[in-house]
């Protein structure tokens, strides 16, 4: 192997000069990272040292000289400044040697000119600074901690779906098949007793599953846009009767009284501004879900279940309520139409109804106001809103502006399957829940089974080509500022629970069981997983009880109750120590990342700044592997050294600093079975 320490040896070699060039779109390469279209941009180009080149920036109108600025042990550093302008521009590198032309684009480097992966430079695109890589932990607040049994869903309370609404009296026990009419008892006085807990885990921000008024554990099915739901704030007045004898919730007057009196609505919105603020003061963040696609067959402007009758006038029982043009309706009778067909989602027509567009512009404007504050939304099934996608567009469109000027340092997250970059434009959403460019090649890559735990793929298991492959193309679609913000999770309310997919099988709750979900699994690939989460550009997105070993297959066995009393301490503490390295780099919060290895079971990448310089390797496999990794790309010194952080395996996890010495730009690693290491330059 040639030495690093002669760089004569470098030229007119191509494998070196391939690798060494290296530029995105982060603050490291590109200054500023989210510019006004009155800025001047001043974009970087990293290539190899005492090579002869001549790089160029090539827009579709333009291609500009790079000039050589500065030079480091290794690399040598281009610039070259885009001047003021309000276009979006998309670039990529052309880089000239002695005898050989190279393109680099996001997907790499070419010999030959790529009309694709180009890099995007978005004008007037700002994210809140809080929210880049922030540490974030998703509750189910039905299921997170009860503090207040007061407010309990009582069986009998009402009826749901036509069926009696049910207290589970066991906090751990196991929920149903029919799990959506039953309530464990969790709440915002619970969330509040345990901030301590959160404070001390290490997270920025809490992403609240549904909080207002709603008839179901879920609470995707709105019954009140304006109140917090009672059952997970305050109950002081409690008048009426249970409902036993019969399926009309028009006869449910303990019901109608807990979640229409105005003293139980107003202390419940009172509670949860008194949760945010209490957030505050610990520095964390709190956002909320909304659900604007569709309401619930409660909801007050609906009313089919007769809950509001005498109190507000809905449109299924009068053809003349101010709220009928909310909805869609069928010709014959009072039949509705619903979000994919289920009568339970009354689909809104927001498209057609300047009113209801106008009422939801203000919901959204009210709960990240004073005196509530929250910190940003969370949008529900955003792509399915209207009729139109251009009218979806035009909406939040609306939706940003209204939300921006009411808190400018709110974050707009979006649910989405599939290609969301009509939506990320700087315009519309912030960034998104991240499948594609993180949940899904993670999940195939460690586990070789789907999210849902309901399909194999063995070609995926392992498989580190295709892993790189979906994560590089995948994450080539999202603008920068997505990528900084965008949650990338292991589980949710949606999917199974990531250690319960560690255990390889397919299952769902109905089929086989929820003690099935619990065999088999794997610790080693969970603390794999989750390393690579907290490592990782974006939002490392905790779903609660991940952190203490909860198991589950797919909705709505992935919402059982958080195991206070019964957690996997040394999960948590695993979780805990993932995330103070990360607050102590900041090459993993804000830093560039390159992919530096990849074999059948293992991968490797750097992340890194100028001043700090992490590596990550991980070997999925069954055996011990070595590993050669080139470490001089992320501008390690050539004979450097660098210390481990945190090492996992098969055993357990430890954090003691061992040292390694770094051979001609390489650090050679011996890596256990199922097992991963952080490493950092010295």
């Amino acid at each position: 192997m040639p030495n690093y320490g002669d760089f004569s040896w470098l030229k007119n070699i191509p494998y070196f000069c391939s690798q060494a060039i290296f530029s995105d779109e982060t603050i490291n390469y590109r200054m500023p990272s989210e510019p006004s279209q009155c800025d001047t941009v001043t974009i970087t180009l990293r290539a190899g040292r005492d090579i002869v080149l001549q790089p160029y920036l090539c827009t579709e109108k333009s291609r500009l000289p790079m000039k050589k600025m500065r030079a480091s042990f290794v690399f040598d550093y281009y610039q070259v400044e885009l001047p003021p302008s309000a276009e979006t521009e998309r670039y990529y590198f052309s880089i000239e040697g002695e005898g050989f032309t190279l393109y680099y684009t996001k997907y790499g480097v070419f010999e030959k000119y790529q009309t694709e992966g180009w890099f995007e430079l978005l004008k007037n695109y700002y994210t809140p600074q809080w929210a880049k890589g922030a540490v974030i932990y998703q509750i189910f607040p039905d299921r997170f901690f009860n503090g207040d049994k007061k407010n309990d869903v009582l069986s009998n309370e009402y009826m749901y779906l036509g069926k009696p609404v049910k207290r589970v009296e066991d906090w751990f026990l196991n929920p149903e098949v029919e799990d959506i009419r039953n309530f464990y008892g969790g709440d915002l006085q619970g969330i509040l007793e345990k901030m301590d807990y959160l404070e001390d885990l290490g997270i920025d921000a809490i992403y609240l599953n549904p909080i207002f008024v709603s008839p179901s554990n879920h609470k995707y099915d709105i019954q009140d846009y304006e109140h917090i739901d009672p059952h997970l704030g305050v109950i002081e007045v409690e008048e009426g009767a249970l409902l036993f004898g019969s399926e009309e919730n028009g006869e449910a007057t303990k019901y109608i009284t807990r979640i229409t009196n105005e003293i139980n609505l107003e202390k419940s919105d009172i509670l949860f501004a008194t949760l945010v603020e209490e957030a505050h003061k610990r520095g964390i963040k709190v956002i909320i879900d909304g659900v604007f696609n569709h309401c619930g067959a409660f909801h007050k402007w609906m009313d089919r279940e007769g809950v509001y009758i005498g109190k507000s006038q809905g449109a299924f029982w009068d053809k003349n309520s101010p709220y009928h043009p909310y909805f869609y309706w069928n010709q014959e009778g009072n039949s509705y139409e619903g979000w994919w067909g289920y009568e339970n989602h009354p689909k809104l027509n927001i498209e057609g109804c300047p009113a209801l567009r106008q009422e939801i512009l203000e919901i959204a404007r009210k709960w990240v106001s004073p005196p509530f504050c929250a910190d940003g939304w969370r949008l529900d099934v955003a792509a399915d809103l209207g009729k139109t996608k251009e009218f979806n567009h035009i909406f939040w469109r609306e939706f940003r502006n209204a939300v921006k000027k009411a808190n400018p340092n709110a974050i707009i997250l979006a649910e989405h399957y599939g290609d969301a970059k009509p939506w990320l434009f700087g315009d519309q959403w912030d960034s998104i829940m991240n499948y594609d460019a993180f949940m899904e090649p993670l999940t195939w890559f460690f586990t070789g089974v789907s999210k849902h735990s309901t399909d194999a793929r063995d070609d995926l298991y392992n498989n580190a080509d295709v892993f790189w492959g979906s994560m590089i193309y995948q994450m080539s679609k999202l603008p920068i500022q997505a990528i900084a913000t965008a949650m990338n999770e292991l589980s949710n309310h949606d999917h199974s629970r990531f250690l319960t997919r560690t255990n390889r099988q397919l299952g769902r709750l109905e089929e086989n069981g929820s003690a099935s979900a619990e065999e088999g699994v794997h610790l080693s690939v969970m603390r794999e997983a989750v390393l690579f989460q907290m490592t990782w550009i974006g939002s490392p997105t905790i779903y609660y009880g991940d952190e203490a070993g909860v198991m589950g297959w797919t909705d709505p066995d992935n919402r059982r109750p958080y195991p206070w009393g019964r957690e996997n301490q040394e999960l948590i503490a695993f979780h805990k120590d993932c995330i103070r390295l990360r607050k102590e780099n900041e090459a993993l919060r804000f830093g560039s990342f390159k992919q530096l290895f990849g074999e059948y079971g293992v991968i490797g990448y750097g992340r890194f700044t100028e001043q700090n310089r992490c590596v990550v390797v991980l070997n999925n496999g069954d055996c011990k592997k070595e590993a050669h990794v080139p470490v001089w790309q992320i501008g390690v010194m050539e004979k450097g050294r660098m210390k481990a952080l945190l090492t996992t395996d098969e055993n357990g996890y430890h954090t003691k600093s061992e040292g390694f010495v770094v051979e001609n730009g390489h650090l050679r690693l011996v890596l256990q079975p199922k097992s991963g290491i952080l490493l950092k330059e010295v």
